[in-house]
């Protein structure tokens, strides 16, 4: 039994992805959804399938998931916490809420725990700012934190 090359299914699975926008006027960003929704994360194979077929640059297309806070170059952890870090939850607290969750879990933005538990996110609007501070842990919102509230979202990411 052969068995297919992880690059090659990548590309297959990116090209298939590509063919059901082909309809569209300006594809990239619905492709680039469809492909991170697919693999968790948008695979560097990915970026030079999605560039050839669209006849952009490798560059282009690693700009718009660099530019674009959504897409992520690596897999996420198993859970995702994202910190709304805009104004209103900046001036509700929401920075040193975002230290703590830093330290407690020992990352950084856009860094995952060492054991892949997991990611952390910062975000710049949830609509809820008269809930202030917020975030959204594994895609549910969550208002209104506080330190007990973080610490409690860690704990049970982290179990």
């Amino acid at each position: 039994m052969l068995h297919q090359n992880p690059t090659d299914r990548v590309t297959q699975r990116v090209t298939e992805i590509v063919a059901d926008h082909a309809d569209r006027e300006g594809p990239l960003l619905p492709i680039l959804h469809d492909v991170q929704e697919e693999f968790g994360h948008i695979p560097e194979e990915a970026v030079v399938a999605i560039a050839g077929i669209l006849n952009l640059s490798r560059a282009e297309v690693h700009g718009v998931v660099s530019f674009y806070h959504d897409f992520r170059a690596r897999p996420a952890g198993r859970h995702v916490i994202k910190i709304c870090r805009a104004e209103a939850c900046q001036s509700m607290g929401g920075e040193a809420l975002s230290e703590r969750a830093r330290a407690l879990l020992g990352i950084g933005w856009n860094e995952t725990t060492a054991d892949g538990a997991v990611t952390l996110e910062a975000v710049y609007c949830l609509g809820l700012c008269a809930c202030a501070p917020a975030a959204t842990v594994d895609g549910k919102l969550v208002a209104k934190l506080d330190e007990k509230r973080i610490d409690a979202i860690v704990e049970e990411v982290r179990a």
